[in-house]
């Protein structure tokens, strides 16, 4: 296939617009076709067999539509499926992860000085926080860091339902996830759902001044383009790059938020 063919993006629904998002500013020229399912949202609540037949399903349609390649722009899709779709397709399939390993890092000192334990929170959802592939992850670092899950089931529903706006109903949701931490004493919060990445602002105002706030948006599109271009699959410079978006569920509610979300 060419260089101009399209990029397919996909999700559980509207979380990964952030992705595409990331992708129309950071490679402007590239055609991007993103699929949301929120007629199957959420993701984070079913089993991974669901989800697997799921994405199988999307990713076949992008074949169809002569994808060059496919970003699973949602962790749970990627912890359920990434592995088996790679297998099968064989065109370059990028997952995420929730970007635990950035946070980390942050505790590193000077050569000959000792590593800085981090305190860092996961958001994430169930399913993410469940699947083997983020014990792994988890394991390279708990050693020499303190790591919470927190489950945000709710964080999805409020994204997909349009109330991303409701600042009373966000906040109060917010406390009722991280209450129990003494906020003071973590260092960052990983947002390990593409959902989460448009509460940036909210965290922020829950959060201490020094505490980060770190996604995986901008790491994962940095890798699709040294990826794309390792394959001589960039789309040319002058190229009219633009974003496409359709979704399992039809009504004109979430075309509208979907792109509100795109512009935001």
């Amino acid at each position: 296939m060419s260089s101009s063919a399209p990029i397919g993006v996909f999700d559980s629904g509207l979380g990964g617009i952030s992705v595409a998002r990331e992708i129309a500013k950071d490679m402007p020229a590239e055609h991007v076709l993103y699929f949301g399912d929120s007629a199957n949202a959420p993701y984070g609540v079913k089993t991974p067999e669901q989800v697997k037949a799921l994405s199988f399903d999307i990713v076949e349609r992008f074949v169809e539509h002569g994808v060059k390649a496919v970003v699973i722009a949602c962790n749970t899709a990627t912890s359920a499926a990434v592995s088996d779709l790679r297998e099968h397709y064989d065109i370059p399939i990028i997952g995420m992860e929730p970007a635990l390993k950035v946070a980390c890092d942050r505790g590193d000192a000077p050569l000959g000085q000792q590593h800085i334990p981090q305190r860092v929170i996961v958001a994430a959802t169930p399913l993410t926080l469940r699947e083997r592939k983020f014990a792994e992850l988890m394991k390279r670092f708990d050693s020499d860091n303190t790591i919470f899950k927190e489950p945000c089931p709710d964080l999805v529903e409020i994204v997909e339902s349009g109330q991303l706006g409701n600042h009373d109903l966000v906040m109060r949701t917010l406390h009722h996830y991280f209450d129990r931490y003494d906020l003071d004493r973590i260092d960052s919060v990983v947002l390990g759902c593409t959902h989460f990445v448009f509460y940036r602002d909210y965290f922020r105002e829950l959060l201490p001044k020094h505490a980060a706030i770190i996604d995986g948006n901008e790491g994962t599109v940095r890798h699709l383009g040294v990826v794309l271009e390792s394959l001589g699959k960039l789309a040319p410079k002058d190229a009219l790059g633009r974003v496409e978006i359709s979704n399992s569920d039809p009504s004109e509610r979430i075309a509208k938020l979907s792109h509100d979300l795109l512009s935001a």
